[in-house]
């Protein structure tokens, strides 16, 4: 059962998961062990599955991230679904509800590669392409 003090340990495992237990500790007034202790639990029960890197996609030379939709031919969706986990260009996939059945984050070098990536994708089901101007909390509005 999670409690209190684990929503306050995950709030701040959000903000940084690199912070040590004692860091943690003093931000909760909790004792280092009794961090380690709460972790430990909400990890082994799947709580916590697992800790991820962020990315700058512009320092590795993708300047342009995007969101397709992606509306599959009748039949196809098996196929799809495990064809777009290949590709380098995806950050994140869901099949969703809706007129769609897919929504995806991609990241891209330029708008070549951009259109290069949807002509992969129009084999598939006919593609919605939403460009990210910026991310919310960012500062870059």
């Amino acid at each position: 059962m999670v409690d209190e003090i684990d929503f306050k340990i995950i709030d701040v495992l959000k903000t940084n998961s690199r912070l040590s237990y004692a860091e943690i500790g003093k931000q909760i007034s909790l004792s280092p062990s009794s961090v380690r202790e709460r972790v430990k639990k909400m990890e082994d029960s799947g709580l916590i599955k697992g800790y991820t890197l962020q990315l700058n996609q512009s320092l590795i030379g993708n300047n342009l991230e995007a969101f397709i939709m992606l509306k599959i031919f009748s039949g196809r969706l098996k196929a799809v679904l495990v064809e777009i986990e290949s590709y380098p260009e995806v950050k994140e996939a869901f099949r969703i509800t809706g007129q769609h059945n897919l929504y995806i984050r991609i990241a891209l070098k330029d708008q070549l590669h951009l259109q290069q990536f949807i002509d992969k994708l129009v084999n598939f089901g006919e593609p919605t392409t939403h460009l990210i101007l910026s991310r919310i909390g960012e500062g870059n509005y």
